[in-house]
This record gives C-alpha cells, sequence and structure tokens, in this order.
C-alpha cells in the first residue's frame, strides 16, 4: 500500500487540504509583496537637473525648457533665458526636481540615486539575486536535509528580514548588502511551500488547488501592492507592510505537519505515520493500524529492495548518472533560464511606456487570474507538455508583436494599445511560469525533489543578472529586448519536446523509477492525441 493510497483513506482534499491551500494563499501573497518590492521601491521617476530659475515652475513648463538639451536629467543649466535652458560649461549636477507619481518617495528619489549615482539600485538588485542563488541552494539542501517546513520559517523570515532591514539603510553598502539578505528567499518560501502542498493533495486535485489558489492570491498580492506603496507614500514604510506580515509563518507548524512523502524517502516510517494520522485526525476520518503497518511494511521492503540494486544515495547530481534522467535534468536548467529571464525582463519593464510605471504594474497584474485559469482549464486536457509548449509559443508571439509595437508607435498617445500588449505578455510568461513549476516536481523523483527544484530555480535565478543587459539592448534598437525574448521562448517550446508527459501517469520515488519513466513514449506524444485508457491512479 504506497503514500497515495493511504492519503486517499486519511482523505485527500479534505478540512487539512483547504488549511494548507489557504496557508498557501498566504504565502503567495508574502511572495508578491517580497519578489517586486525591489521594482516598486526603486522606481525613478522623470526628472530635470536643478536650478534657481526654475523654482515656482510647473512640470509642463520645465519640461519645456528642457526640450533641446540632452540628456536633461544630468545637464547642469547656467542660466534659463525666454523660456530656454542654457548648458553651462562645466559643474555637475547635485539636486534634481523629480516629477513623483502620486508624491511616491522612491530610494531612487530620497537619496538622489540618478546620472553618476543610478547604477546604485541596479547594482542593489544584482546583489538581491545573488542573494536568491545562496539562499536558493542553502535552503533547498536544508529542505531534504532537516525537512520541508523548517526550511520554510528559515527562508520566510531571512528575506523579512532583509527587507526589514532595507527601510533603515541610508548608504549605498549598506543597501546591497541588505538587499543580498532580503534576496535569500525569493524564489524558497514558494516553492517549499509549493512542494507541500503539492505533496499533501489528491493527484485529481492538484492542478485545481495550486493554479487556482496561485492566481488568485498572487494576483491579489501584485495588483494591490503598488496602491497599498502609493497610500503610505514611502518606499521604506512600504518595506515595512512587505515584511512584517511575514511573521506569521510562526503560526504554520500549528496547522500543518511536515512532508510524510520526505520523511518516507528519509526513512522516518514511524514520524511518517504520525503525520498522515495527523491529516486523517484534521479531516475526521478513521484509518485502522493495520492500514499503516502496511503501509510501512510496503515502504521497508522497497528500501531494502533498492539498497540491494545500488550503493548510491539518491542526490541531485544523482540525476546526471543515467542518460535520460541527465537529458531530463539539463532540459529543466536550460528550461528554467528561459522561462525564468523572460519572466523578469517582461515583468520589470514598465517604464517609459505612456503609463504612470504604478497604474501599468498594477492592471496588468490583473493577467494572473486568467493565466492561473488557463492553466485549470486546459492542463489536465491537454497534458503538462502541451500546456508547456503552448505558453511558451503563444507566449513567444505576444512578446514579438508587443515589441514592434513599442517600436513604431508613440507611447503617449498609445498608451492604452500598448498596456494591453504589455498584459497579454504578462499573461503569456505567468502561464509558462506557473506551469513549468508544476511540470518539473512531477518529473523531479521524491527523493530529491526539494534539493533539484532549488537547484534548478538557482540555474534560473542567476540569469537573473542578465536582465538590464537585455532590457538595455533597446538603446540600438526598441524591439530587440523582446526579439531576443521571443526567440528563447520558441527555442523553450522546442525543448519541452523532449521532455516525458506525467499527466496519468504515477509519479517516480526514487531516481532508479525517474530513468525508468515514460521510457517508450516518443517526443511527440500529447496526451490529446492518446486515445489509451487513463490510469485511475494518475496525476493531475
Amino acid at each position: 500500500m504506497d503514500f497515495t493510497d493511504v492519503l486517499e483513506k486519511c482523505g485527500s482534499f479534505g478540512r487539512f487540504q483547504y488549511v494548507i491551500l489557504l496557508l498557501y494563499g498566504y504565502t503567495n501573497i508574502l511572495g508578491s509583496l517580497h519578489y517586486f518590492s525591489q521594482t516598486l521601491i526603486t522606481f525613478t521617476p522623470e526628472h530635470w537637473c536643478n536650478h534657481d530659475d526654475l523654482q515656482h515652475l510647473n512640470v509642463s513648463e520645465v519640461r519645456s525648457i528642457y526640450a533641446n538639451i540632452t540628456p536633461a536629467s544630468c545637464t547642469l543649466l547656467e542660466s534659463v533665458i525666454n523660456g530656454t535652458g542654457v548648458t553651462a560649461k562645466g559643474g555637475e549636477c547635485r539636486d534634481w526636481i523629480f516629477k513623483r507619481e502620486y508624491d511616491y518617495e522612491s530610494i531612487t528619489t530620497e537619496l538622489k540615486w540618478v546620472c553618476d549615482k543610478s547604477h546604485h539600485s541596479t547594482v542593489g538588485q544584482s546583489f538581491f539575486f545573488i542573494g536568491s542563488v545562496v539562499g536558493t541552494i542553502l535552503f533547498g539542501f536544508l529542505a531534504d536535509r532537516i525537512g520541508r517546513m523548517p526550511a520554510l520559517l528559515l527562508t520566510t523570515l531571512a528575506g523579512a528580514s532583509g527587507d526589514f532591514m532595507t527601510s533603515f539603510v541610508y548608504s549605498f553598502p549598506m543597501f546591497t548588502l541588505s538587499r543580498f539578505i532580503s534576496g535569500l528567499s525569493t524564489d524558497t518560501m514558494y516553492y517549499l511551500m509549493y512542494i507541500l502542498v503539492f505533496e499533501y493533495l489528491s493527484p485529481k486535485h492538484r492542478t485545481f488547488g495550486l493554479n487556482i489558489i496561485l492566481a488568485v492570491f498572487y494576483c491579489f498580492g501584485l495588483v494591490t501592492s503598488p496602491w497599498a506603496a502609493v497610500w503610505i507614500g514611502n518606499w521604506r514604510h512600504y518595506l515595512w507592510i512587505a515584511s512584517l506580515p511575514a511573521l506569521g509563518v510562526l503560526a504554520y507548524p500549528i496547522f500543518i505537519c511536515e512532508s510524510a512523502l520526505w520523511l518516507l524517502t528519509r526513512q522516518r516510517y514511524d514520524r511518517a505515520v504520525q503525520c498522515l494520522k495527523w491529516v486523517a485526525k484534521f479531516n475526521g476520518r478513521q484509518v485502522d493500524d493495520s492500514v499503516f503497518d502496511e503501509f510501512i511494511k510496503h515502504y521497508r521492503d522497497k528500501a531494502n529492495e533498492e539498497q540491494k540494486l545500488t550503493t548510491h544515495e539518491d542526490t541531485f547530481l544523482g540525476m546526471f548518472r543515467t542518460p535520460r534522467l541527465r537529458r531530463f535534468t539539463l532540459t529543466l536548467l536550460l528550461k528554467s533560464v528561459i522561462i525564468t529571464l523572460s519572466y523578469d525582463v517582461i515583468n520589470r519593464n514598465m517604464e517609459g511606456l505612456g503609463l504612470s510605471p504604478f497604474k501599468l504594474f498594477s492592471f496588468t497584474s490583473i493577467n494572473y487570474l486568467p493565466a492561473g485559469c488557463t492553466i485549470l482549464l486546459l492542463q489536465n486536457v491537454i497534458g503538462r507538455k502541451g500546456m508547456a509548449c503552448g505558453a511558451l509559443l503563444i507566449g513567444g508571439i505576444i512578446t514579438t508583436v508587443t515589441g514592434f509595437l513599442i517600436a513604431f508607435l508613440d507611447p503617449k498617445e498609445n498608451a492604452v494599445l500598448l498596456a494591453i500588449m504589455i498584459g497579454l505578455g504578462r499573461y503569456g510568461v505567468s502561464v509558462s511560469y506557473d506551469a513549468e513549476i508544476q511540470y518539473a516536481a512531477e518529473i523531479i523523483p521524491t527523493s530529491v525533489r526539494g534539493r533539484a527544484i532549488s537547484n534548478i530555480h538557482v540555474v534560473g535565478l542567476a540569469s537573473n543578472s542578465l536582465v538590464f543587459y537585455v532590457i538595455y539592448l533597446a538603446k540600438y534598437y526598441k524591439p530587440l529586448p523582446s526579439i531576443f525574448i521571443s526567440f528563447l521562448m520558441f527555442f523553450g517550446a522546442g525543448l519541452c519536446l523532449t521532455l516525458p508527459e506525467t499527466l496519468n501517469k504515477k509519479l517516480p520515488e526514487t531516481l532508479a523509477e525517474a530513468e525508468c519513466f515514460a521510457k517508450d513514449e516518443p517526443c511527440f506524444y500529447f496526451t490529446t492525441l492518446d486515445k489509451r485508457d487513463k490510469n485511475p491512479k494518475a496525476s493531475a
């Protein structure tokens, strides 16, 4: 009797699952506030070098004075004659006039990180992602060493501490240090909770539970966070809103227990049974002790059999020992780079598009709800492979069209059209990103799921160091960032063909099972084309 059978008896979609899904939703709100705080605190509004003759002028008048001066933001004026600025022959600008959106004080406006200091916020963002790489490796290792739950608590509190520390900094070195600490939990707080929910949900409810919660709660966090920043009016206070609610994760162990599947891979059978009994009690189910006795016997026998066949303990590096699993792993690593880089370039490029970046970020964030519903409606119909391929292909087409519209249309006159296209682009890349998480979690065996997913995310996060270089390509030709990202998405769609379908199949628990998983399946296999009967124990 395996884990799926026992979980069904204990309740695979009862009160326990409702609670863990709500906590997963809370984690998604925390994750959205945390991940995009980096964008919201560093918004750089339109600005001009200050001069005594510009005092008491409105923004339109200042813009008119600088109309024939390039660059207006960093050029020191000697005087203003007949409404036209006269450039100073020497000296550097040390004070600026900012066109603050909704009077919001960002770190760039407060500390005047513009012109020769404009790199400060970018370097801080880089340290944020360096912290992400370190944190993903560290907490991914801890997730498979000490458990999913303690690793989840540690990573969430580490990220919140970094955000809280950032709110008190006044110097560039302290900013980079605090952003590094903040970055430690960038993805781990989300995916460790994802793994817990994934492992306690029945296969047939997995797609619905994971994606509808992600769509609703993550969308809520993203849509409201810009207005929270505007309402509070200051980047320091906004970081308090983003960090202090993370203390709520300390209550998680009251309601949910450690991953029983992880405990089984560590051969801690008695503790796994305790967790399943807790699930049964929470769900109001009565399960005979004989069921758990048979359950333990099954996994003890399985462990003894595997020990005879191999001398290797399952590790992430073990995924590179055998040919098929090595190919799957390399493909997942490369796909992570493609999807993460595409996701961040599209989501962070919000300035200079004709609308307030606060409005553009908030309104286009609504796409997360239809993105989650798209996965919910289609993933169990067209399968994981079909969903991954289709999302990347359609996302690439949308991104290409958006790039050329940005190139040839005036942003101020076509702000609504560009906002719609940006929203569609975020929709496409969101579907790709969310579909990839579940797809990878199902291909990777249980025994190394925490470490493997963390390492796959590490490679993806490392690619974020290229985000600002990709965006900078627009300096040479405006559509270049979109063309580059579109090419990556098309390439990623092709890579998906090399992966196996996981829908309607018993998922692997060990490396040995993963090597043989879907062994006879052709590259162009899609669930919608398969007329065979479906396995009732299938993943979903």
